[in-house]
């Protein structure tokens, strides 16, 4: 009897095969779970701003701002007015918006918040007054 010793061709074509199958599904739910860390950032943001503009900002003011800045919400800390990209709100490649409401001189009477989520529709935080 002829004993070779190693793999046949076929095997290792199947292992190769195997291995690219386990890559690629690793690769789809690496990319999900990113998406979803992605996507509980914006709603933590959204929700720091929101309770930032009523507790802090109008509870001061009596008033909603025309625009989000840095200066603007003080009981935050103002990295979270910037998207998981770095994207600050109000740019146009941001995750978030600040769409603020009957506006007279720069004081407004309400206003949405708003993040673009991955694979799920936009979170929307709205004000408590009108």
């Amino acid at each position: 009897m002829n004993k070779r010793n190693g793999f046949t061709v076929i095997e290792l074509l199947v292992v190769i095969a195997f291995l690219i199958a386990v890559a690629v599904l690793g690769f789809f739910q690496l990319s999900k779970i990113r998406d979803e860390s992605d996507n509980t950032k914006k709603r933590t943001a959204i929700n720091a701003m929101y309770y930032s503009l009523e507790e802090g900002f109008y509870a001061k003011n009596g008033y909603y701002p025309e625009k989000l800045e840095d200066r603007t919400l003080l009981t935050m800390d103002t990295a979270l007015l910037n998207d998981p990209n770095n994207k600050k709100i109000g740019d146009r490649a941001s995750a978030y918006r600040y769409e603020a409401a009957n506006c007279n001189n720069g004081k407004c009477k309400s206003y949405k918040l708003r993040a673009v989520l991955v694979g799920e529709d936009d979170y929307i935080k709205e004000s408590r007054h009108k």
